[in-house]
């Protein structure tokens, strides 16, 4: 008999919705993290789009431990010296049951840890899933670094972050393509809340999330800035092979976007509590691994589920989200005594019911679009441009028209109508 009817495999938020999800069906679930607690190796930017909560655990907003609640949103693009930012601000994001949140992924990895906990999974920490035990080609199970070893089950998920080994061993993921990783780097600086409510023109627990383009040089990426309680969350995602190419350190680029005009102001006087980095899967539905085989699931992180689609920058919402669709499906593949590739099908029924592969499937192209010159380099140039010549008051020339002035600024910076007219119909298609 199997020691437990399934396994999880990292207490991350899909680990943790899967195992919720699992006990509450009455089965027995054993929740592997290699860390020393839920939320311990992470780095994290972050936001929390908490919806996905709302069934699984009711008015979760009472208690989850959040910083801020997100109720300003801005998209900046940026030169060097310049800077274009559309900001939105929204009373309603800031009243239950909310919108997104700022939260340090200890606290909050934790927290919903403990609710698995309290519906009957066993936690075990401090141990690490080294292989995968199989009867035939069906999986039964995890060995561990422990010195009792083994573990055996009917289901096994795999919740064990980007670039899954657990995955890999199974024979789910294609070879890797370091063209679909980014490397995000963060540092944490410490500000008084009334300092950071006053820059950001914020108050008690409203807070705010810039994502930024343009801020990366030659290297493809994004940059972020979000508040936290009492600290900011400043960082960069960078394309893996391009930064690798062009022979700079990570640091070197982030240093550059802490002093320009835009964000020097923003974060003047902080203390860096904190530098960390972290592997990111970015090519999303492109590069997602099969899901199910016989007796193993694969979700959040470890699925390449994080969508990096430039308007919308999602991750933990999109792991709870699989997770728990992974947890259900077990649960049921246990009762019907059917754990076989077939038996486990549920998940991707469940997967395609709801938002997790229906969003992803939308937006593949996105990721491309985002990488690409022209919003990396060629749009924010322009649109800085425009604004710098649109506002500069000419007298005692006469002003130009709007019409002069784009053309002007897309010739300055080599794009063709033609050009700007294709990725324009590429990106209605992609978002509209």
């Amino acid at each position: 008999m199997p020691e437990f009817d399934v396994i999880v495999v990292g207490a991350g938020p899909a680990g943790s919705a899967a195992a919720l999800e699992i006990a509450r069906a009455g089965r027995s679930v054993c929740l592997l993290e290699r860390g020393p607690f839920p939320g311990s190796k992470n780095m994290y930017g972050g936001v929390i789009y908490g919806r996905v909560l709302d069934n699984l655990i009711p008015r979760w907003w009472e208690e989850a431990p959040i910083q801020r609640w997100v109720t300003r949103r801005s998209t900046m693009l940026m030169t060097s010296s310049q800077a274009v930012t559309v900001d939105f601000r929204s009373n309603a994001w800031g009243e239950a049951p909310y919108n997104g949140a700022t939260a340090f992924r200890p606290d909050f990895d934790a927290w919903l840890a403990s609710k698995a906990e309290e519906a009957g999974a066993v936690l075990v920490c401090s141990t690490t899933a080294t292989g995968l035990l199989r009867d035939g080609q069906r999986v039964v199970g995890v060995s561990t670094d422990r010195p009792d070893g083994n573990l055996t089950a009917e289901v096994v998920i795999c919740c064990d972050g980007v670039n899954s080994f657990l995955a890999k061993e199974a024979g789910l993921y294609p070879p890797s393509d370091p063209a679909n990783y980014t490397l995000g780097v963060k540092e944490t600086i410490a500000l008084p809340r009334e300092v950071i409510d006053e820059r950001f023109a914020v108050r008690g627990n409203h807070g705010v999330d810039i994502e930024i383009i343009g801020c990366t040089g030659t290297v493809p990426g994004g940059g972020f800035l979000y508040t936290n309680a009492e600290s900011l969350a400043l960082g960069l995602v960078l394309s893996l092979p391009q930064l690798a190419k062009c022979g700079r350190r990570p640091e070197e680029i982030l240093a550059e976007l802490k002093v320009h005009p835009a964000i020097a102001p923003l974060i003047e006087g902080g203390d860096v509590k904190e530098y960390s980095a972290h592997l990111i899967p970015e090519a999303g539905y492109k590069m997602m691994p099969e899901l199910i085989g016989d007796g193993i699931l694969v979700a959040g992180d470890a699925a390449a589920m994080c969508l990096a689609a430039g308007i919308w920058l999602e991750g933990v919402n999109f792991a709870i989200g699989s997770g728990a669709a992974a947890g259900q499906a077990a649960a049921r593949a246990v009762q019907r005594r059917d754990s076989s590739t077939a038996g486990l099908q549920d998940y991707r029924r469940r997967l395609d019911a709801n938002f997790v592969l229906s969003d992803h499937r939308k937006l593949k192209e996105a990721p491309h679009l985002i990488m690409s010159d022209l919003a990396q380099q060629q749009l924010p140039r322009i649109a800085c441009g425009v604004m710098e010549q649109l506002f500069t008051v000419t007298n005692p020339e006469p002003k130009p028209g709007l019409r002069k002035i784009i053309r002007a600024q897309m010739k300055l910076n080599n794009l063709k109508l033609r050009d700007a007219i294709s990725q324009g119909v590429k990106a209605l298609r992609t978002f509209g």
